[in-house]
């Protein structure tokens, strides 16, 4: 007699595992977060509008992972995720890309000020902005791992800086000992704009459990969904207001 098989493939348990992560850490998130109560509050409540930036894109790729993906299109795939997730939440979002296209033709005309410029023209342009801007970090060895947040010195930037790495930890990465920091480089994007600005380092691409989890779909969407629900916290609480 013939016996069948289930062959379970490495890919696939990894796979179930992530599943499993990203619904304990939206579980621990559902108190605060559910779809229902964001709309209305988005619906209610327009103080603020989310500029959602993935960070570097088109020429520029930023670091190289450790699985030889880009940074540009590990921050592009959050950011559209993060939109996708605003949207259907009935929260209006603006982009300041939408694509892997440099405003730049070429290489030689390509200008990083310029890019940046464009961007934070994009945030002013938009009624009261909180900006969010995504990457992901690097580091010459594989060790280093976890988020961290850094924080415009403008005005709620740093409540809503304090806020989003504590969700952050709290929802997906429990052993982070990281901390919220304050922009001490002066990053244009975060420096240039008169408004609540945080910056993300989502993970560390040198890393390479961090990485695989940033270039997986569902890890993506958990942490979309901690960022949105961070951004409403911080839009309705009187603390923030």
């Amino acid at each position: 007699m013939s016996r069948s098989f289930l062959v379970i493939s490495k890919k696939q348990v990894v796979g179930a595992v992530t599943a499993l992560a990203v619904f304990a850490a939206l579980s621990a998130f559902a108190a605060n977060f559910d779809r229902t109560k964001a709309v209305s509050t988005a619906a209610q409540n327009d103080k603020y509008t989310l500029v959602i930036d993935a960070g570097h894109g088109g020429i520029d790729g930023g670091a190289i992972g450790a699985d030889g993906s880009r940074e540009s299109d590990i921050n592009l795939a959050i950011a559209l995720r993060l939109q996708a997730v605003s949207s259907f939440c009935g929260q209006n979002a603006v982009m300041t890309r939408t694509d892997d296209e440099s405003r730049a033709a070429n290489a030689l005309t390509y200008s990083e000020h310029e890019e940046l410029v464009y961007r934070t023209d994009v945030v002013k342009a938009t009624p009261n902005p909180v900006l969010l801007s995504i990457h992901q970090n690097f580091y010459p060895t594989a060790q280093p791992s976890g988020a961290q947040v850094l924080y415009s010195v403008n005005g709620k930037s740093e409540a809503l800086g304090k806020l989003m790495h504590q969700n952050l930890v709290s929802a997906l990465d429990p052993q982070n000992r990281r901390v919220a920091e304050p922009d001490k480089n002066k990053l244009y994007i975060l420096s240039n704009v008169d408004c609540p600005a945080i910056l993300v380092e989502c993970g560390f691409v040198s890393n390479h459990s961090d990485v695989t989890k940033l270039t997986d779909s569902r890890y993506q969407t958990a942490l979309s969904t901690v960022l949105l629900a961070t951004f409403i916290q911080f839009e309705n609480s009187a603390q923030y207001t």
